[in-house]
């Protein structure tokens, strides 16, 4: 991972065709790598979750290449590598790996913002609606996860905040719900920052791997509800 990062700082330095160009082999090597650590990562997993081990890297690794017809940023490339892992509709391999709506073991690797997130994140009004119901129904369930001494070391107390949430709860639920603050929430992702050091060690895919473990029993309680309330769409479909 420490060339990836080497390479990563100089493109946010030089995000422009020109030097892309240049650098073109380099980009293909550190690709090729990370390719190799996802095949690796996937494996990890799916002894975690068998349903992962259909997965190939190429269903969960981004592009490096940015849409910016609809942007005011103009950087032609992501400065960015990431994976994420996660299941999806039988028989649909559309809404597998980054392009489904389940809980998933996202990693992040990024000179200075690295990180490990799991969870749902921007589900459609619908799945939305369908994980506050879940949550109030089952919270003693979602407290006995995050009282769990891996979730606690790695994630916290609660679901992140970072993509905002509203000010009341929402309508339909009972605004004096034991964590109403829960159901305050557009998303249901938790997450840990892992420092450059870290991301280059020689062990980083067996640290990973036990963070990602920690965080499967939150992914399990999320992605029932997908078995609960129905199939939703991927986000291609919506």
């Amino acid at each position: 991972m420490k060339e990836i990062l080497r390479f990563l700082k100089e493109l946010a330095v030089n995000n422009n065709r020109e030097w892309f160009t240049e650098n073109k082999a380099w980009y293909q090597e550190c690709h090729a790598r990370f390719v190799e650590f996802s095949a690796e990562y996937i494996k990890r997993l799916s002894e975690l979750d068998p349903s992962l081990a259909v997965l190939q890297p190429k269903d969960c690794i981004w592009r490096i290449y940015r849409d910016v017809r609809f942007s005011h940023d103009k950087r032609p490339y992501k400065e960015w590598f990431g994976v994420f892992p996660a299941a999806g509709v039988p028989g649909k391999p559309k809404t597998w790996g980054k392009k489904s709506m389940r809980g998933g073991y996202y990693v992040h690797i990024q000179p200075g913002q690295c990180m490990f997130a799991g969870g749902i994140w921007d589900p459609g009004k619908e799945l939305l609606d369908a994980l506050r119901k879940e949550i109030e129904a089952n919270y003693e369930e979602v407290e006995a996860i995050m009282a769990a001494p891996r979730w606690q070391k790695y994630f916290g107390q609660d679901f992140d905040y970072m993509w905002g949430a509203l000010k009341k709860v929402p309508a339909g639920f009972d605004p004096n719900f034991v964590h109403a603050d829960w159901l305050k929430h557009k998303t249901y992702t938790f997450s840990t920052p892992l420092t450059d050091k870290e991301v280059s060690a020689p062990d980083f895919i067996d640290r990973i791997t036990e963070i990602a473990a920690a965080g499967k029993p939150m992914n399990d309680f999320l992605n029932y509800t997908f078995e609960e309330y129905g199939e939703f769409p991927s986000r291609c479909e919506r």
